[in-house]
């Protein structure tokens, strides 16, 4: 069941207000809150999941790197004695 990208409405006022910002400075245009709003859903709906599984992606690993360093400590302590590897 695929989980379904929302923001919060003080996120997504800000997101708006990047998004206008950004084709003023790099675009030298203005973009109304609706048209930025229009875009920040067409990229939420359509990109997002690139990022998400990405994000997804990159967190497995660090839990992977770090269950590979409990299995470590957890090797370090038994007794050397009674190991039969």
């Amino acid at each position: 069941m695929a989980k379904k990208i929302a923001f919060e409405k003080a996120e997504r006022e800000a997101i708006v207000g990047k998004i206008q910002r950004y084709f003023v400075d790099e675009l030298d245009s203005e973009i109304g809150g609706i048209p930025a709003e229009l875009l920040l859903n067409f990229f939420t709906e359509a990109i997002g999941p690139f990022y998400y599984n990405r994000g997804l992606n990159d967190a497995q690993a660090v839990f992977a790197r770090s269950l590979d360093n409990v299995n470590d400590e957890i090797y370090g302590l038994e007794q050397r004695e009674a190991r039969v590897r």
